[in-house]
């Protein structure tokens, strides 16, 4: 199954369905379902922002499993619109006015039990069964 790795805090908004775009530079013509790994790395300044909700932020492992349904460009229609859905999670691009790329949008979240194993750049394979 396809994985994507992304630094917390933001695999843990996806694993709790608080944040429904990941933001990449690149586009994917990817669609189905992928598995959302929270990377080793943390953006600090991003973890005190969300501190306030309690969630756990674990790293190194695969948390949930997602359905990527439609990647798209964003634009400043775009920027409105994730501002206007949730200004705090989507702020760092809403805000960032050179900020060009893309929104993975991820339907049919679902936590899972950490499976720890080491992250990758771009999209990559691990062997999921889903248990």
């Amino acid at each position: 199954m396809k994985v994507i790795t992304i630094k917390q805090p933001f695999a843990s908004l996806i694993a709790e369905g608080l944040k429904r775009y990941e933001f990449r530079t690149w586009k994917t013509k990817y669609r189905g379902d992928i598995l959302i790994h929270a990377g080793k790395s943390v953006d600090k300044k991003a973890m005190d922002k969300f501190k306030h909700l309690g969630l756990d932020y674990p790293t190194g492992c695969i948390i949930a499993k997602a359905t990527i349904s439609d990647c798209i460009y964003i634009d400043d229609v775009m920027k409105r619109k994730l501002n206007e859905e949730n200004s705090l999670v989507y702020s760092g691009v809403v805000k960032d006015s050179n900020w060009i790329g893309y929104g993975f949008f991820l339907e049919n979240v679902e936590k899972i039990k950490p499976i720890y194993v080491n992250g990758k750049l771009s999209l990559w394979d691990y062997p999921y069964e889903n248990n």
